[in-house]
């Protein structure tokens, strides 16, 4: 099955669990997973929350970004996958001057 990210309606969501600024995206949920498409600008965030009862998956595609899962913070760059077990609370950070862009994927149940 190919996901056309074009095709799917671009949504601006607004301090997104609490961060600053907006998350835009595109999402496609089937009820089994909900894979977007996301850019942050810079400055912007995707603030502290916790991943009950599944866990989610970030593969960087542009920019610099910064995750903090459980209190550890990472630095992220283009090809790094940002991965947040289940259980665990984390967010995710625009640190550079560009964009972050990235894919996300959170399974459902």
């Amino acid at each position: 099955m190919v996901i056309k990210f074009n095709d799917i309606e671009e949504k601006e969501l607004r301090a997104f669990y609490g961060g600053d600024g907006a998350l835009i995206a595109n999402m496609f949920v089937d009820g089994k997973n909900k894979i977007l498409r996301g850019k942050l600008a810079r400055g912007a965030s995707i603030g502290l929350h916790r991943h009950e009862p599944t866990s989610e998956i970030i593969f960087i595609i542009s920019g610099k970004g910064k995750s903090v899962c459980d209190g550890v913070e990472e630095r992220l760059l283009a090809g790094d996958c940002h991965y947040c077990p289940k259980g665990s609370e984390h967010c995710l950070i625009n640190v550079g001057e560009e964009d972050l862009c990235f894919y996300a994927v959170v399974p459902q149940q």
